[in-house]
């Protein structure tokens, strides 16, 4: 299923490079960001702006159960990757990730509207589908030995986001470098110049 950018627990967008790592960009984390996924408006809200609900679609169904399976879904896929990262294992949160991806994600259809072929879901959204989408991409993440060595958490002091690394070299260190790379950069000339050093300005870096 295609995806698209969707936003991370401060609001800003972002693209991890996979769904299932932007469903753990939603959380508040450890450094202020408030959740994303709090009621059932913000998660619709967030189905279709990642692109796991094709947009135009009605909602109506996402009712009180659902923020709170796809933040049990982001607390085992989160678990899961900070694990990976670790050279450690959590096999609690794989038995859930496997049980939900063994069910069938959402059908699709092309069908046209102004002449143009679009993509719509088969049959209503349904919770149990929808999760077992991002399940899947979670699991081919973790098996897929290429996915998962440019596997990466942001350096940024008030980040930790979790992203895939496709830059030449894969020496990425930002989630973004317009705000966490950047950040750091002011820090950086900052503290150069209460150091009493010249403090030119700062660079940007580009980040593939």
């Amino acid at each position: 299923m295609a995806t698209g950018a969707g936003a991370g627990a401060r609001g800003r967008p972002f693209d991890s490079g996979r769904i299932c790592l932007d469903l753990v960009a939603t959380g508040p984390g450890s450094h202020g960001g408030h959740e994303q996924l709090d009621r059932p408006a913000r998660l619709a809200d967030w189905l279709v702006s990642s692109g796991l609900v094709p947009r135009g679609t009605p909602l109506t169904v996402v009712d009180e159960t659902w923020p709170a399976r796809f933040r049990g879904l982001r607390a085992a896929v989160d678990r899961l990757m900070t694990a990976e990262l670790a050279g450690r294992t959590a096999d609690g949160a794989l038995a859930g990730l496997n049980a939900l991806a063994a069910v069938p994600p959402p059908g699709l259809r092309a069908v046209r509207e102004g002449g143009v072929l679009v993509r719509v879901l088969s049959d209503g959204p349904d919770c149990e589908r929808l999760l077992a989408a991002v399940a899947r991409d979670a699991v081919e993440l973790l098996t897929d030995p290429v996915a998962r060595g440019a596997l990466r958490r942001c350096e940024g002091e008030a980040c930790g986001r979790l992203y895939l690394d496709g830059s030449r070299g894969r020496r990425r260190r930002w989630c973004s470098s317009e705000v966490c790379g950047n950040r750091e950069r002011v820090a950086r000339h900052r503290r150069r110049a209460r150091g009493g050093e010249e403090a030119p300005d700062p660079p940007r870096e580009i980040d593939a």
